[in-house]
């Protein structure tokens, strides 16, 4: 098979390294800065292109978007028009624009898209899904999902404040960037109906977006959750609490365990593999992928259902500016 990776930063360049480790023999990059791309080109040792349309002529069997939010819809469509299947880091966009035509592209060229989603391949949320699947909980009641680390942390030798994140209009703020947490709770719990937020920028970052995020969530059965993401922790924090009528289930990042509270057995303990690394999540994600493309079925997170996890976050950016519930569930025809 042949890829190529739009986007040398650090996301670009982990997909291309785990793409060769992956049995890839062929791989592209295509990159606007000149020297980031002769740089990880010759380190990676991969085709280079300044541009897209030489990659199209290339001719892969798929395409890996992992450039800043903002680009991520134009280049998507882009791409589907010509009929190439399309991987695409998170968040899926930073506003609504330009998704119905997208989901079109999909849906008429009958693609196989997916939508960046490596917390679903982390051995702590899969065992979660596990657990609720198999109603170990009973009746499930609400869920709290959190994260929260330092921005100016994230990527060492940079300044944060020119990172993507730091401004509103490249589809920064910690309501996109922590889109996982969304993720998570749809995952768990199914389907969001409405949305209350309330979001600011509290700290002294030099960012122009709000660093600060606390959703609450009804879904469709009644549950409920809450989520909260954040720009500002020192200590890198993630983690969940999923109740239900008979019990708890609590996952700690940190602590590298998924703890079930049985009301008849009381506690039992899942603990990650000792060698479990945190790329393997990432190379799990991409393998996942490339067997959908290769027997021509949907993914864990295609385009369209990716869609409508976007419609929560976009909900919850309306809550926060008008101070009221808002409903999540927004049609994108396609």
């Amino acid at each position: 098979m042949k890829a190529c990776v739009i986007g040398g930063g650090s996301i670009g360049k982990r997909h291309l390294g785990n793409l060769r480790t992956l049995g890839l023999a062929e791989l592209a990059l295509v990159e606007t800065d000149e020297q980031r791309l002769h740089v990880v080109a010759q380190e990676l040792g991969v085709a280079k292109f300044s541009s897209l349309d030489p990659a199209i002529e290339w001719g892969p069997d798929f395409f890996v978007i992992a450039t800043p939010p903002h680009l991520h819809v134009d280049q998507a469509s882009r791409i589907a028009q010509y009929g190439f299947d399309v991987f695409i880091e998170k968040p899926l966009c930073h506003r609504e624009d330009g998704l119905e035509y997208l989901c079109h592209q999909v849906k008429k060229k009958n693609l196989v898209s997916m939508v960046a989603c490596n917390m679903r391949f982390h051995p702590g949320p899969a065992k979660v899904k596990e657990l609720i699947e198999r109603k170990l909980l009973g009746k499930l009641l609400f869920a709290r999902i959190h994260c929260g680390s330092y921005l100016p942390n994230w990527r060492q030798g940079m300044d944060y404040s020119k990172n993507y994140a730091a401004r509103t209009e490249t589809g920064g703020g910690c309501l996109l960037d922590c889109i996982h947490e969304v993720d998570l709770a749809r995952w768990y719990l199914g389907e969001v109906q409405e949305v209350f937020c309330i979001s600011d920028h509290l700290s002294s970052l030099k960012i122009s977006t709000e660093d600060v995020a606390i959703l609450v969530c009804r879904h469709g059965d009644g549950t409920m959750s809450e989520i909260h993401v954040d720009y500002v922790q020192r200590t890198y924090e993630r983690g969940c609490q999923i109740v239900g009528e008979k019990g708890s289930i609590f996952w700690d990042f940190n602590q590298k365990q998924v703890r079930w509270y049985d009301s008849a057995t009381e506690w039992t303990v899942f603990a990650q593999p000792d060698d479990w690394q945190v790329n393997q999540m990432y190379l799990d994600e991409m393998q996942h992928f490339i067997d959908c493309v290769n027997q021509r079925r949907p993914t864990v997170l295609p385009i369209p259902e990716a869609v409508t996890v976007m419609q929560i976050a976009f909900a919850a950016k309306q809550s926060a500016a008008e101070g009221r519930l808002v409903s999540s569930m927004r049609e994108v025809r396609v």
